[in-house]
């Protein structure tokens, strides 16, 4: 499926706010009997190893933040320290600063995939911890690699470096251009604010949509003949108010933001001519947003008409919200708890505030978002959690979850039962998901 590329708007919140539903129910995990204990201990003696190495990478990152689509240095760094790895770094020309790099053993096995994100935000640098996300993914990797050949594990990792996270939906782009094509299941990590104490989380997050709305009117001094103008802050104005009216029929989880982010220049003698805002509309799934973005585009183009005005709408690209595969979040879950003693709730059902695109690659693939927590005095998103990303003890809850993640790739490549679970559960969340549409197509 193609999906329109999206309009360069400002960074929204990503996923992984740290801020966890504190009641509800969890989704109790199935437990399956440990896999292989000798395939664990070459995953930490693998990353023990490695733990200065990806340390020095993580930190370089943290300390050049770039944006969305700008990430050269974290681009170049990550491919450099790969391809010392002997990695072959292949680039993907329609985004350019993403990569993709892979190991195969063996002939005809199964395909695990891993995510690395390096962008930042404006400002605050990586405030959202994806230096730390970036070195996951390649941790993982090493990992999996060698257990591979030590257990003879066969089939393929691939790690893919997916930029522009934050708001410009690089995932979109990357699926677009078949960068996942092959992948039979992927997984991500994602920091939050935390601690061992409060464990870690496998949850949703909202479907995600920007939408712009540009006015043109007409200029006149306000005082000869404000007759002759057509007032464009007139026409933000209305839409905004009616927007902010209609919020009261919101359901609770439907989140509608916005700014006027041009009110038409600084002289009150004169007639706006022009003005534009910008919003956010999230819902719990994919099919509430568009019909909460078309009550919003509605307010826009009501308007424009009682103003006389004329208005272009931009709709981002839509990002879904997280379906979090059952199989996989199960047995992540377990093995945190086995391996580190750190509880990880899983909470398929329930939405957290936050928003990703990697919820797209959860439509199309078998695919598992975790969140792990950090120590931070401040949520994702701020000069607290920007400060928080660079300390030791981050660096080690990362070191803990990539192990996590690398033995799930190596059961999902090794176990045929597992396996089958994984696809099954995701087929299985796939139909939930049609189903869910339906019903709110008749409503």
């Amino acid at each position: 499926m193609t999906i329109e590329k999206p309009t360069k708007m400002a960074p929204e919140p990503c996923c992984s706010c740290g801020h966890l539903p504190s009641n509800g129910k969890d989704d109790v995990p199935s437990r399956r009997a440990p896999f292989r204990p000798e395939v664990r201990d070459t995953i930490t003696s693998v990353i023990d190893g490695l733990k200065d190495e990806l340390t020095d990478v993580s930190l370089y990152i943290h300390a050049n933040p770039e944006l969305a689509y700008k990430e050269e240095k974290a681009h170049a760094k990550l491919c450099a320290y790969l391809a010392s790895k002997g990695f072959t770094v292949h680039q993907i020309p329609e985004v350019p600063t993403a990569f993709k790099v892979s190991y195969t053993r063996g002939v005809g096995g199964r395909t695990f995939g891993l995510n690395s994100e390096y962008d930042a935000l404006p400002d605050i640098g990586h405030a959202c911890g994806h230096n730390l996300i970036a070195i996951c993914g390649v941790g993982s990797l090493l990992a999996m690699q060698k257990a591979m050949d030590e257990h003879d594990i066969d089939g393929t990792v691939v790690l893919i470096g997916t930029p522009a996270e934050e708001g410009a939906g690089g995932k979109v782009d990357l699926l677009n251009a078949g960068a996942y094509d092959g992948i039979g299941a992927c997984m991500m990590l994602h920091p939050g604010q935390g601690g061992e104490e409060s464990g870690g989380a496998i949850i949703r997050s909202l479907a995600y949509q920007g939408i712009t709305a540009e006015y043109k009117g007409k200029p006149a001094h306000a005082g000869l003949s404000p007759w002759e103008g057509v007032n464009a802050l007139d026409a933000a104005c209305t839409a905004y108010v009616g927007i902010s009216a209609m919020r009261q029929q919101f359901k609770p989880d439907v989140r509608v933001q916005g700014v006027i982010t041009d009110g038409g220049g600084t002289a009150p003698n004169i007639i706006p001519e022009r003005s534009a805002m910008q919003y956010l509309v999230r819902a719990p799934t994919a099919a509430d947003l568009e019909i909460v973005s078309n009550r919003v585009g509605k307010c826009f183009e009501g308007a424009a008409l009682q103003t006389g005005c004329d208005v272009k709408i931009d709709r981002e690209v839509l990002m879904f919200e997280l379906r979090n595969d059952k199989a996989l979040s199960h047995e992540y879950a377990q093995v945190m708890s086995e391996m580190w003693d750190i509880p990880v709730r899983v909470l398929l059902s329930q939405s957290m505030g936050a928003s990703t695109d990697f919820g797209n690659v959860t439509f199309a693939m078998p695919a598992c978002h975790p969140m792990y927590m950090i120590p931070a005095k401040g949520g994702n998103h701020t000069y607290e959690f920007t400060a928080a990303t660079k300390t030791e003890r981050a660096h080690q809850e990362s070191f803990k979850a990539m192990g996590a993640m690398a033995a799930v790739g190596l059961r999902f490549l090794a176990d045929d039962i597992f396996a089958m679970d994984v696809q099954s559960t995701w087929e299985t969340n796939m139909q939930e998901v049609k189903e869910e549409a339906a019903r709110i197509e008749k409503k």
